[in-house]
């Protein structure tokens, strides 16, 4: 039984209350970097993040929030494997996954990354796309080879929603290139089926460039918490987009690392107007299991 099944609508998808996030699985920790690199080692073997998805699902989640990076491959084709152990569980990609690109241009070189992540199918129309939006400066050439490339790895699995990550979508907010986030948003629909959405860490900036984009209530992916831990701009501006902006939220850092604790969390971020769901990350089945009971106590 899931928290709340997942609905196909006419102009948008239909989240589930909780999404489980994978920063645990890759080392990230913003308030301990000992606890980081425990959980780094911890998860190097893939067995071990199944360990913990496989609680996630039997908790109810059935949601992956997921960076592209290489060892989430080896998760899909898990999934991919056993089609009626995780029937109904989907993916959302975020992405690009900067690290893994820096580390293939250290290791291969301009050329040699560009081969390493194009899409196997079409690649050479890919490479040619490429090399004509490099030449010609043309974005939308870019960021559809840079989202294909990515969305490689998610063949034969459900994937509802594709997310821009913040440090892209902040950059091209600060550059003022909002003609990027239509291009990606009708790439993702028309390509994939798919929702397209957005992460940032300034969320008061990104809702109103997103609607001069033309980009209709989006979903927007941002810290938000109670005690504004690293929430740019403010508690205040965000708790007035919050009130006053046409999109749909999805909150990450909710218990601001362990600062807040679980319940007072919980019950804050869901007396929120416009929330459409929360994000996050969890090693154990007991911190998953509290975390979804919370959420059917306190979700509207």
């Amino acid at each position: 039984m899931t928290i709340e099944q997942q609905v196909q609508l006419p102009t948008a998808t239909k989240l589930d209350r909780v999404l489980f996030g994978d920063n645990q699985f890759f080392g990230v920790n913003h308030m301990s970097e000992e606890r980081a690199r425990a959980q780094a080692i911890r998860f190097q073997r893939t067995d071990a993040i199944m360990t913990v998805l496989d609680d996630a699902i039997d908790s109810g989640v059935t949601s992956f929030m997921c960076t592209t990076h290489d060892r989430i491959a080896e998760v899909v084709e898990r999934v991919r494997e056993e089609p009626a152990r995780y029937e109904g569980f989907a993916f959302m990609p975020c992405m690009p996954y900067a690290h893994k690109y820096a580390d293939a241009v250290t290791e291969l070189g301009m050329l040699g990354a560009l081969k390493r992540f194009l899409p196997e199918e079409g690649a050479l129309n890919a490479m040619l796309r490429g090399s004509r939006s490099f030449a010609t400066k043309d974005i939308e050439g870019i960021v559809t080879l840079l989202v294909d490339a990515e969305m490689a790895m998610f063949r034969g699995v459900p994937t509802p929603v594709v997310w821009l990550q913040n440090v892209v979508t902040d950059l091209l907010l600060g550059l003022g290139f909002q003609d990027a986030f239509r291009i990606f948003a009708d790439h993702v629909r028309t390509r994939y089926g798919a929702e397209p959405g957005f992460i940032t860490m300034n969320l008061p900036m990104l809702v109103p460039a997103l609607e001069r984009a033309g980009i209709e209530n989006p979903l927007v992916c941002a810290n938000i918490n109670k005690i504004g831990f690293r929430m740019s701009g403010g508690i205040d501006a965000y708790r007035e987009a919050l009130a006053e902006r046409p999109f749909r939220a999805v909150a990450m850092s909710v218990f601001a690392s362990g600062a807040i604790p679980p319940q007072e969390a919980i019950e804050w971020i869901f007396s929120q107007p416009n929330l459409e769901s929360i994000v996050f990350g969890a090693s154990s089945r007991a911190h998953v299991a509290q975390t979804v009971a919370l959420v059917r106590e306190f979700a509207p």
